[in-house]
């Protein structure tokens, strides 16, 4: 209705003009330009802004187009306000999955493993704590082993009186957050119903409270006239067992003891002969053993923490087999080494 009054309006204004501009025959044109009556500035401002119509419907798209000042344009209706996006649920298992988290009363949580697949060898000799014992019928030397070999002249040491010991712990890194799982250890022992051989004994925990234990019973095998025999046990399984004896506040029985280290000896006399002088390859390529379905001493670690977790104990056992011919090998390696340096001085000796 605003806009037909506005046209209206526009129509007379214009047909005013034309009577204004057009002159009376009687009246004489005027010889200055007479100013004209002022107009309100609503007014001027429209007759400045609309140019000459070339038609008579010129003024309608004029009109539309550029509205004059002082018409007042009718409310723009209000814009509908945006639908909010829809908030998107977050995933919280996906979330616990890339954590490594389990999630708790799901059925998707691991399954324990069967009381067989849980199956730990060895008698439990405390909470949490195992002990597996084997004997392996052989003479026992009977003189003094030289130490010659490991650049100790003079030095013998009684058979009976060697320690051959490994561990198998939960990390190779050292420091205080890695302890020993594992301890195994062999000698030459004489048994009334069995006779002469190396017996072998290794302590299981499944337990992480059982450490105070297991050390507490391998302290029980060590004699002042103890020396232990490794590889590479001197830098390594000492230093961390005496760590574990620290911190367990039990007396450390590891230092006053003699140490026999075979791995330094063995690099003298082999190094440059083999690819390595890792236990393994000196065992195929000097004692000529071959193990069977042996797991590597890397993976000792993860086969222990999934017990703990409840999985299996399929790889467990086959720790306690590796760590099992660790020591054997141990005691032959020492035989071989003694062995090797009397023939070779009993070959210099003959030369000279």
């Amino acid at each position: 209705m605003s806009l037909s009054l506005d046209k209206l309006r526009l129509l007379r204004r214009q047909a005013g003009d034309a009577t204004q501009a057009s002159p009376s025959a009687s009246t004489p044109a005027p010889t200055s330009p007479a100013a004209e009556p002022a107009l309100p500035p609503a007014a001027n401002e429209a007759r400045a802004r609309k140019p000459a119509p070339d038609s008579v419907f010129a003024w309608v798209d004029q009109e539309i187009k550029h509205k004059p000042t002082g018409v007042a344009a009718p409310p723009a209706a209000p814009a509908a306000p945006a639908p909010a996006p829809a908030l998107r649920k977050p995933d919280v298992g996906g979330l616990h999955r890339l954590l490594g988290l389990r999630e708790r009363g799901t059925a998707s949580a691991r399954p324990r493993a069967s009381e067989q697949d849980r199956h730990v060898p060895g008698e439990q000799i405390a909470d949490g704590l195992f002990l597996i014992e084997a004997f392996l019928p052989q003479a026992i030397p009977t003189a003094p082993l030289s130490l010659a070999f490991a650049r100790r002249e003079g030095e013998a040491v009684q058979p009976q009186d060697l320690l051959f010991f490994d561990t198998e712990t939960t990390g190779l890194a050292g420091g205080t957050g890695t302890r020993a799982f594992m301890i195994g250890a062999a000698d030459w022992h004489h048994d009334a119903g069995r006779g002469t051989g190396l017996r072998i004994r290794q302590l299981l925990m499944t337990t992480m409270a059982a450490e105070t234990a297991m050390l507490r019973t391998f302290a029980s095998w060590l004699q002042p006239s103890t020396v232990f025999c490794s590889y590479n046990g001197r830098c390594y399984d000492a230093p961390l067992l005496k760590t574990r004896y620290r911190l367990a506040r039990q007396r450390e029985p590891i230092s006053a003891l003699d140490h026999v280290d075979l791995l330094f000896p063995t690099r003298r006399r082999y190094r440059g002969t083999w690819e390595n002088c890792r236990l393994a390859t000196i065992e195929r390529q000097l004692l000529q053993i071959v193990r069977e379905d042996d797991l590597p001493g890397s993976e000792a670690p993860a086969a222990w923490l999934n017990y703990l977790r409840g999985g299996s104990a399929v790889n467990l056992r086959r720790v306690a087999e590796h760590n099992h011919q660790d020591v054997v090998t141990l005691a032959q390696l020492m035989l071989r080494l003694v062995a090797e340096e009397q023939r070779e001085r009993e070959t210099l000796a003959l030369q000279s």
